[in-house]
């Protein structure tokens, strides 16, 4: 296989980077996928340098299209994360960046026929159970990558991928919050415990003694309150669910802070060790969810939209999350705005 090389597509996904796989052209289960995987990013090693892995997390990651397993998708979407410094390949999460890339990539790979105009992909992520609907242009019965569309975190413009998500409440949890309660607390620290599409624990920065407005270079190199922050995490685990998440990268940690350009919250996300250039699409909508919360950290400090589009303030701009509530409140739907481009169309050649 290593000599013949891998059909792979390179896309951006969102504010992501990665590898596109059919599972057919991958080895059968995942004792021999994850080794192969290692090899083709070039992990670990922190540059990366033996493989296409971008030597981020957020370049380090890997989808792999299959056919429909149930009858309401188009296509399967497995989410991979390879670990830049840790020869560990993770499907712990989902990934709502890389999910842009998905509609695109299966009508390209022919597992989805394209319309003329407009192609909706219903997504199986096998990662959480749920269905994602995907909005593709296909002018011409091709996808269309150009667009006027703009998305924070990346440069230039491109052809706008609506995200519509099902039944994401407790996606890995069980439940949208899985201790019961709209706060915790943890270690002497008001968290939200929550899960709408990415198991996240919401916290205030200023509880850390942090404004909010740390660029991501200084919040990296604050090794105190990343441990401290680290040891929360570690003990809300077994609280959402998730045993013990030593070794996983959920739950996410997202410190908010009042909006500072308008928008509904400001955060700055842990993933769940380094610190995230934006925020992850399915940790926005958890975010989004966990600021119509009375009470809660993320409540006590969001100025809430009132016609439900949702603009979630990270180090790069903003991502914007469309919530839907009903007359009680409680959050009944979300979807978002997301943009991909494929980068190269090739065979990938690993490691031997």
């Amino acid at each position: 296989m290593s000599d013949d090389g891998i059909p792979c597509l390179w896309m951006r996904g969102g504010t992501s980077k990665g590898a596109y796989f059919l599972a057919s052209d991958l080895p059968a289960g995942r004792e021999a996928i994850d080794p192969l995987l290692l090899a083709i990013m070039g992990a670990p090693d922190p540059r990366q340098i033996d493989g296409i892995g971008g030597a981020d997390p957020l370049t380090s990651k890997v989808a792999i299209l299959s056919p429909p397993s149930r009858d309401d998708a188009d296509v399967d979407y497995l989410f991979l994360q390879v670990f830049v410094d840790q020869a560990l390949v993770s499907d712990a999460q989902a990934c709502g960046n890389i999910l842009a890339g998905v509609g695109p990539a299966a009508i390209e790979r022919g597992l989805v026929p394209a319309r003329e105009g407009e192609t909706p992909v219903r997504i199986h992520m096998l990662n959480t159970g749920e269905i994602a609907v995907a909005t593709v242009r296909t002018p011409g019965g091709r996808v269309s990558y150009s667009g006027e569309a703009a998305i924070d975190g990346v440069p230039g413009t491109a052809a706008p991928v609506p995200l519509m998500f099902q039944g994401l409440e407790g996606s890995m949890c069980g439940a949208l919050l899985p201790s019961g309660n709209a706060v915790d607390e943890v270690d002497g620290v008001a968290c939200t415990l929550i899960d709408n599409g990415m198991p996240c624990v919401v916290l205030l920065a200023s509880d850390f003694g942090l404004t909010g407005a740390e660029s991501r270079e200084e919040f990296e190199a604050m090794t105190d309150v990343k441990a401290r922050i680290e040891a929360i995490r570690l003990q809300c685990g077994p609280l959402m669910n998730l045993g013990d998440v030593a070794g996983k990268s959920v739950p996410k940690m997202t410190l908010v802070s009042a909006p500072r350009d308008g928008g509904t919250v400001a955060t700055l996300s842990l993933i769940p060790h380094r610190v995230h250039a934006s925020i992850g699409v399915f940790a926005a909508v958890s975010v989004a969810t966990a600021c119509t919360l009375p009470g809660s950290p993320a409540a006590g400090v969001a100025m809430l939209p009132p016609d439900g589009r949702y603009r979630i303030e990270h180090p790069s701009g903003a991502a914007e999350v469309l919530i839907a509530r009903d007359a009680e409140g409680r959050v009944t739907g979300a979807g978002t705005l997301r943009t991909a481009r494929k980068l190269m169309d090739g065979r990938v050649f690993p490691r031997g």
